[in-house]
C-alpha cells in the first residue's frame, strides 16, 4: 500500500515537472515570432538556445532505462526540450545576419559532438553502474550551471531595482517544475535529480521573494506623490 502510494506521488509529481517545463520551452515564442515578423534575429542572443539543449540532450541521455532505468519522464521532459530547443536554433540561424550563422552553426556542430562524444564514453568505457554514476554527476554539473544562470537576472534586478527583466510567471514556472522534480527525485531516491533540482528550488523562492519586494517597491515609488513646494 505504501510502494503504491510512492509511486503514485512520484508519478504526479514527474507528470507536473513535465508540464512546468513545458511552460517554460514555450516561453520563448514571442521572440521567434518577433524574429520571424522581422526577418533578423535584431539584438538578441542564441547562446542561452546553445546551453540549454545542451543541458536537455546530457538529462535525456541519464533518463534512458540503459542509463538509469525507472525515470522514464525525464527522459521524455528533455526530449520535448531538445525538440524545442533544436527549432528555436534552426529559427535563429535562419534569420541570423552571417557572422552569427557561422558561430552558431559551429556552435551547434559543438554541442552535437559533445553529446555524441558522451555517449560513446559511457557506453564503451563504463559498466553498468558506473556510467549510471558518470552521467549522473554530468547531469547534476549541467543543472546547475542552469539554474544558475537566474542569477544573473537576479543581480540586474537588485542593480535596476526593476523586474521588467524578470516575468513572475516565468519564475514561478521555473519554481514549480524545480520543486516537482525534487519531489520526483527524492521519492526516487535519486540523488543526481533531486540535489540539482533542489538547488533549483531554493533560486526559484529567492527569485520570486525579490519579484515581490521589487514590484512592490516599484508601486511605492509610482504611487508616493512629489512635494511640492508652495512660496
Amino acid at each position: 500500500m505504501i510502494s503504491s502510494v510512492n509511486e503514485s506521488c512520484c508519478f504526479a509529481a514527474g507528470v507536473l515537472g513535465n508540464l512546468f517545463a513545458f511552460v517554460l520551452f514555450a516561453s520563448p515564442f514571442p521572440t521567434f515570432r518577433r524574429i520571424i515578423r522581422n526577418g533578423s534575429t535584431e539584438h538578441f542572443s542564441g547562446l542561452p538556445y546553445i546551453y540549454s539543449l545542451l543541458n536537455c540532450l546530457i538529462c535525456l541521455w541519464y533518463g534512458l532505462p540503459f542509463i538509469r532505468p525507472g525515470i522514464i519522464l525525464v527522459a521524455t521532459v528533455n526530449s520535448v526540450g531538445a525538440c524545442f530547443h533544436l527549432v528555436y536554433i534552426s529559427l535563429y540561424i535562419t534569420y541570423a545576419d552571417n557572422k552569427k550563422k557561422l558561430k552558431m552553426s559551429a556552435l551547434l556542430i559543438t554541442v552535437l559532438g559533445i553529446f555524441a562524444a558522451i555517449a560513446v564514453i559511457s557506453l564503451e568505457c563504463f559498466s553498468s553502474s558506473a556510467r549510471q554514476i558518470f552521467v549522473g554527476y554530468l547531469t547534476v554539473a549541467s543543472l546547475i550551471s542552469m539554474f544558475a544562470s537566474p542569477l544573473f537576472i537576479i543581480n540586474l534586478v537588485i542593480r535596476t531595482k526593476s523586474v521588467e527583466f524578470m516575468p513572475f510567471y516565468l519564475s514561478l514556472a521555473t519554481f514549480l517544475m524545480s520543486f516537482s522534480f525534487f519531489m520526483y527525485g527524492f521519492l526516487e531516491r535519486d540523488a543526481f535529480i533531486y540535489v540539482p533540482n533542489g538547488i533549483g528550488t531554493l533560486l526559484g523562492i529567492a527569485q520570486l521573494v525579490i519579484y515581490v519586494y521589487y514590484s512592490r517597491q516599484s508601486r511605492k515609488d509610482v504611487r508616493t506623490p512629489l512635494l511640492v513646494s508652495h512660496q
